[in-house]
């Protein structure tokens, strides 16, 4: 080095407590480095600390910055740090630094490493020692991310739990405390609310005794992927890394996909104070965009008129001309719901997401947080106001785990199967028929719904709905997308023959052909047919017929019906491989009168009768039951 003064500035700087643990503590620094000032004669200017500040490429180190500006304005001249990799540990920014040195008449001095900048070996020396430490910090990095990438995958998730999970053995899991209050926003945003909507109405209901919810947690917690049991991590880094299915999800993919599109219908300018059966979900048929929705009101009659339109095409639809066209589709997927979603699957569901053994420990847990809230406040950590606040949110907790623990002793013996679905539906069927004006009096159907109910089914179940003009200029429907995750689930029981639908049969009654859309349902063994059948008698007099199904014609050959008999539904009694041409086919029918009733008719209504247990009704006493 040159015999000039030296006036050293001492950089110290520590990123992590392991450094601070390894003899890389700040003050031990400064300790070595002003010792080492002493034995070379160097005057010292200033120490300048970063503390918890790595030295990886673009990191603001401001203590680091103010050196440089202290050499430059001549206030110092030497830089003594311990080790090289104080300053850098990478190749490219060590250049940057001898470049500031030689522009600056400036040296480095290193405690621990023999670095010399004066001259071409020592910079030689300290670019392959910045090298060493670069390869290092790299496959730390790389050791990191691999040993992060197997945790995640095995639940280990990084960060806070969000609301609806908690951490069991260092995994994150749902909480059954929580995870239905995700399950219901969902399900608000999915019926068409907007965040803040649904802010506002946990604000009312002052939810998890909160009255804080913004639309902002409402909108992470939609967008958050965790929900649907996947994780995205380095969020905010160009090299983001997507694992999926790594944790128990709260929400199915498809609800949660559902969700991400309503996100584009979904606006505050949607916001009315009218209920719309079809708003976000007609299409205009010229762009393709949303059709708005507007009402007047008409004082004469008394009654409030909907339309549709799109603002850019001028267009101008009724929206009686939409629900009379697909009304008995609106009521087929009514009765779909009824019987499947409000019956069946929260009860199945209820059945299979609730066990008693979880809810017994977290209701273990709260009592023992009650005690500790009661002692915070003897010893006046709590006042009189939060302690009651605190401890009335507890019993509100504890008292709905104890309801969801009583629901699972109410429905642990009833025993489910998938063909009670099919045989409800009948049942609702055959009261429909031989009990028509009690039927309607107790069972709700679409023309006796509230707008809010058509609303909302048909929020839950359709996509979007295409119209069109015909040739006198009158607005049809031309086709209807529903949605994925009721599709799905359709499909499937459908596929088994646990559901029906209606189709197109021609069949002999009293003589006269008859061309009608009848009840079907796919193919089930001889054996599940025979168990329904049983089933069904149980209540009423039923009666199965076999034919031949000629699918050319799609006429179905058997006995001629009699005067008063109605076909429940029809069935394939064998597999279609879609080469047959004749299928075999069975139906059942019954008589179009209340007189061979087997029970008492208020029975009907909430019963399925069970043939493996000695041949009596089981009531399911849905009506006394909170879903």
């Amino acid at each position: 080095m040159n015999e000039e003064k030296k006036i050293a500035g001492l950089y110290i700087r520590v990123s992590t407590e392991d450094q601070a643990r390894e003899g890389f503590s700040l003050k031990e620094q400064e300790e070595r480095l002003r010792a080492m000032c002493q034995y070379k004669g160097y005057e010292v200017y200033k120490v300048y600390k970063d503390a918890g500040i790595s030295a990886k490429t673009g990191n603001y180190r401001p203590k680091f910055e103010e050196l440089l500006q202290d050499i430059r304005e001549k206030k110092c001249n030497t830089i003594v740090v311990l080790k090289l990799d104080r300053l850098t540990r990478s190749v490219y920014d060590w250049e940057n630094i001898l470049k500031f040195l030689e522009e600056n008449d400036a040296y480095l001095d290193c405690a621990n490493d023999d670095i010399n900048t004066t001259n071409a070996n020592g910079k030689m020396i300290s670019r392959i020692l910045t090298s060493v430490s670069q390869q290092e910090i790299e496959r730390t990095s790389e050791r990191t991310k691999i040993g992060l990438a197997g945790a995640i995958k095995e639940g280990h998730i990084p960060g806070h739990c969000p609301l609806g999970y908690k951490r069991v053995d260092k995994k994150m899991v749902p909480d059954p405390l929580t995870k239905d209050i995700v399950i219901r926003i969902f399900q608000m945003y999915f019926e068409g609310n907007s965040y803040q909507k649904i802010a506002n109405k946990f604000n009312e209901e002052k939810v998890l005794n909160k009255t804080n919810w913004r639309d902002n947690t409402i909108l992470n917690m939609i967008s958050n992927p965790l929900y649907k049991g996947d994780y995205l991590h380095g969020k905010t880094g160009k090299k983001a890394t997507y694992y999926e299915d790594v944790i128990e999800p709260i929400v199915s993919k498809e609800m949660w996909e559902n969700c991400q599109a309503q996100q584009k219908k979904n606006s505050r300018s949607y916001s009315r104070n009218k209920t719309y059966l079809f708003l976000q979900k007609l299409l205009c048929p010229n762009c393709g965009a949303i059709l708005g929705g507007k009402a007047t009101y008409k004082k004469k009659f008394d009654r409030t008129y909907y339309y549709y339109g799109c603002e850019h095409c001028k267009n101008n639809i009724k929206e009686t001309t939409i629900e009379e066209s697909i009304k008995e589709l609106l009521g087929d997927i009514f009765e779909y719901d009824s019987v499947v979603n409000n019956f069946f699957l929260p009860l199945l569901k209820n059945k299979l997401e609730n066990p008693k053994e979880k809810l017994t420990k977290e209701i273990n847990n709260l009592n023992a947080k009650k005690e500790r809230v009661k002692r915070a406040y003897i010893n006046g950590s709590f006042t009189l106001e939060e302690h009651d606040s605190e401890i009335e949110y507890l019993d509100k907790t504890i008292n709905e785990l104890e309801r969801k623990i009583l629901e699972q002793e109410n429905i642990k013996d009833l025993k489910f199967r998938p063909e009670d679905i099919l045989i409800k539906r009948d049942m609702d069927f055959i009261n429909q028929v031989k009990i028509p004006m009690l039927y309607k009096a107790i069972e709700d159907c679409w023309n006796d719904l509230t707008r809010e109910d058509k609303a909302r089914i048909i929020m839950n179940y359709i996509d979007d709905i295409e119209v069109e003009q015909d040739s006198l200029k009158n607005w049809i429907v031309k086709s209807v997308n529903f949605r994925t995750t009721f599709f799905k689930d359709f499909k499937k029981l459908y596929e088994d023959g646990f559901i029906d639908c209606k189709r197109k049969f021609i069949y002999e009654k009293n003589g006269i052909r008859i061309d009608s859309k009848v009840r079907y349902s796919e193919f089930l063994s001889a054996k599940q047919v025979y168990r329904h059948f049983k089933s069904l008698n149980e209540c009423y007099d039923v009666k199965f017929y076999k034919g031949v199904y000629y699918k050319d014609r799609e006429e179905f050959d058997t006995v001629p019906l009699t005067n008063g008999e109605v076909i429940i539904r029809m069935f394939p009694t064998e597999i279609d491989d879609d080469k047959k041409e004749i299928l075999g086919m069975g139906m059942f029918t019954t008589k179009n009168n209340p007189n061979d009733i087997k029970v008492d008719i208020p029975d009907l209504f909430e019963m399925i009768p069970d043939i493996d247990d000695g041949n009596k009704p089981v009531l399911l006493q849905s009506n006394e039951m909170d879903y």
